[in-house]
């Protein structure tokens, strides 16, 4: 009968949310790594991929076989031991049988597979056609010989293997990658005959060490000609911590003035590549290159050209900076993280990596010798007792003919097992003749050979390593193959400093009220003379070189950073600055400065508070700018000062009340970014106040120079003599400027200093 009501509360059971999310989510988290994303160190395969091969083999699809479609196959898959997405486990196929996605290929495709290009522009399962290539030979030549344990699949009606009984360390040698929870795993290929040299070294040497191994295995070896730039010593750190990264280099000769590129890195596309050296062209940062084009057909799968302006380029400055731009140079993740055979994921380096594979495959070969043995055993048992039946064949057929129970009877009469007993019984008439006789005899002889010889190498350690190595020579032999990607020695690449790519030479940045800038070429411009859109104005210029950059600063107290040569000629009206920079809304660009990279500036708030710093350190590649000076509730930036000489400079400091201080420049910090300390001292009431006392003017007051001082339309110059009265120490009040200066509408340096960027 039906249950119409739930079962009662007490009956179910009751777990505390914390334990149960924990033990959720770790249960999921096993599922991933075991189950989903980390290969085996055994056949190197993830279950997905173990599912495919098995599932090709058993539809027949092996390397001679017809080609069949995917779809089939997906469908086999899905259907019998990987109840799944059809989507994921057809681009699981796809990655087994891409020549340049795998160094060593597990299916042979017919089709379109995809690209170096786009490795996901494949055709549908429906379009495609799939077999097993030779290579998965080493998967499932032993399959079938009591190697590997099997489980039902998900529903319970087939059994399938827990792991392949890989004859070679596929992880190794096709790589893997996969993320799971917690955890990761990037192993790159490497070539099949230094990695079966390796394991040759290995066996005859059981104290080998890592440095001897890598004498073997030099690096990866990918599916690409790209050259593997990572020093030795490098790579070698890389195998003994089992973590690192890998760089490779994209191949090129230089053919009539013209870069020409013929292997490019793992994964790397043409496509993006050139996207890349076409988007430099665009902002001018490739100014001495002319063209790129992609000329890679049949017979050049790769050939991608960059032809130079003219022939003054050096063009090994051109192609250090595009390995250091775009992706004609790529590093990879090398993270040996694996299954092993406890079953547990662990990053291993290249020695136990190599130890573990090699205790998996004698391991596998035990299992395979003792089911051989066993199955001969069993051929000789039964032959034995063919063999007395035919010495005796009279008295055989006699008891055969005679008797009720035969079996019983034979095996009383010639001492015989029951399945010797059954086995003479099945024997056929026209298996009676002599000749049969002298068969069993000769197969009897040659298994008993077989026998012997396989009872020799499972009990003697030395000819059974000898029978790994010969497996391990002949498989290599079979499918190895020469070193694909080159290691080479090379420096390291560097991309072009902003002089290298523009001229220089004098501009004058103008910019609007409105946010509008413009670049114009030389100083002798007049900016008051410019013409803005309407209702827009003159906000502020500055007068510099085109190879130095741009430093903005907002009311906040952001800098921010361009080079003229990515701002619009002022012949037009320019370009909104927000198109360039991300400004916030309710910030505005209030001054500009320009210089070396080495030259210091003043910077400080009106409520007397500063300090210098490097313009270095107010670069930045960020369009939002970064926090450089901070400024209190209500406080104002002041216009930065260029500093001369940073150790015989003044400041002069000048209130909105007519108060001057003038110190020396080195009392202030030097600061990367801050507030500062105080400049002057302005009463707590007073900065309190909206209209108080404000610090009004700031200024780099040079060794030697005049100070003067305008109110109105008067003034007083202050020589380095005067200048004594009004000198003290930083943070001090400052004294009165005379009665009718109080009202200081602008402070003059005299001289002015000779080269200074801004105005």
């Amino acid at each position: 009968m039906k249950q119409l009501f739930p079962p009662a509360i007490e009956d179910i059971e009751k777990l505390p949310f914390q334990e149960f999310t924990e033990k959720a989510y770790l249960n999921y988290s096993m599922y991933v790594i075991l189950d989903r994303a980390l290969p085996h160190i055994g056949d190197g395969l993830k279950p997905v991929q173990r599912r495919i091969i098995y599932s090709m083999s058993q539809l027949g699809l092996l390397s001679t076989a017809k080609f069949k479609k995917s779809a089939r196959t997906v469908g086999d898959v899905l259907g019998k031991f990987h109840p799944h997405g059809d989507t994921a486990c057809y681009e699981a196929m796809v990655l087994l049988a891409q020549p340049f996605s795998l160094r060593y290929p597990l299916v042979e495709g017919q089709g379109n597979w995809g690209d170096p290009n786009d490795p996901k522009s494949f055709a549908a399962m429906r379009y495609t056609e799939s077999r097993l290539s030779q290579y998965a030979q080493i998967f499932l030549a032993e399959l079938d010989q009591g190697t590997v344990e099997w489980v039902p699949n998900f529903d319970g009606t087939l059994d399938e293997p827990v792991i392949l009984p890989a004859r070679l360390p596929n992880v190794l040698l096709n790589g893997s990658t996969g993320i799971a929870v917690g955890m990761a795993t990037s192993i790159l290929p490497h070539n099949l005959r230094e990695v079966a040299k390796a394991l040759i070294h290995l066996i005859d040497n059981d104290d080998a060490d890592l440095d001897k191994i890598c004498k073997f295995i030099k690096g990866p070896d990918f599916p690409t000609n790209a050259e593997i730039i990572t020093p030795a010593l490098e790579i070698k750190k890389i195998y003994k911590t089992g973590r690192g990264r890998i760089k490779m280099r994209a191949k090129f000769h230089i053919e009539e003035n013209e870069i020409i590129f013929t292997a490019l890195p793992y994964h790397a596309s043409t496509e993006k590549i050139q996207e890349q050296i076409a988007a430099q062209m665009e902002t001018k940062k490739l100014p001495m290159v002319s063209d790129i084009r992609d000329e890679s057909d049949h017979e050049d799968p790769t050939r991608l050209v960059v032809t130079p302006r003219s022939n003054r380029v050096d063009l090994t400055a051109l192609t250090d900076h595009l390995f250091a731009t775009t992706d004609l140079e790529k590093s990879f993740s090398f993270n040996m993280n694996v299954i092993g055979i406890n079953g547990k994921p662990r990053v291993k380096n290249l020695l136990e990596f190599l130890t573990e594979w090699l205790e998996f495959r004698a391991d596998t070969i035990r299992r395979k010798l003792n089911f051989r043995l066993e199955k001969i055993s069993k051929r000789i048992h039964i032959l034995q007792g063919l063999l007395t039946a035919f010495l005796n064949i009279d008295e055989v057929i006699k008891i055969i003919r005679n008797s009720d129970k035969p079996k019983n009877k034979l095996i009383k009469a010639f001492s015989l097992t029951d399945i010797q007993a059954a086995a003479i019984l099945e024997i056929r008439l026209r298996q009676l003749a002599k000749l049969e006789e002298i068969k069993i005899k000769a197969e009897l002889k040659d298994l008993g050979s077989q026998r012997k010889n396989l009872e020799k190498i499972l009990k003697h350690e030395k000819v059974f390593k000898e029978y790994i190595k010969e497996e391990i020579r002949s498989d290599a032999k079979k499918y190895g193959d020469k070193r694909r990607s080159p290691i080479k020695k090379r420096r390291e690449a560097e991309k072009f400093s902003i002089t290298d790519v523009i001229d220089i030479q004098p501009v004058t940045i103008i910019l609007s009220k409105n946010g509008w800038i413009r670049s114009a070429k030389g100083h002798e411009i007049d900016p008051g003379n410019v013409k803005f859109k309407s209702g827009d104005s003159l906000s502020g210029y500055l007068r510099t070189k085109s190879d130095k950059p741009i430093i903005f600063f907002d009311n906040t107290g952001r800098s921010y950073m361009l080079y003229s040569h990515t701002l619009p000629s002022a012949r037009g009206n320019g370009e909104p600055l927000t198109g360039h920079l991300s400004i916030a809304a309710d910030a505005h660009i209030k001054f500009m400065l320009s210089g070396k990279n080495s030259n210091h500036f003043l910077l400080g708030s009106d409520k007397g508070y500063g300090f210098i710093i490097k313009l270095n350190n107010l670069l930045t590649n960020y369009k939002n700018g970064k926090a450089i000076i901070t400024l209190k509730e209500n406080s104002q930036l002041l216009h930065p000062q260029k500093v001369i000489d940073l150790e015989k400079d003044h400041i002069a400091a000048v209130t909105s009340l007519g108060r001057l201080l003038i110190f020396t420049l080195n009392q202030l910090p030097n600061l990367q970014k801050g507030m500062g300390n105080k400049i002057i001292s302005i009463p707590r009431k007073e900065l309190n106040s909206s209209d108080g006392e404000r610090l009004k003017f700031l200024k780099i007051l040079p060794l030697g120079s005049i100070l003067v001082i305008h109110s109105g339309k008067h003034f007083f110059k202050l020589t380095p003599g005067n200048q004594k009265d009004y000198k003290g120490m930083r943070g001090h009040r400052g004294k009165k400027l005379p009665r009718g200066f109080q009202n200081v509408k602008r402070v003059e340096i005299m001289p002015i200093p000779s080269g200074v960027d801004s105005q």
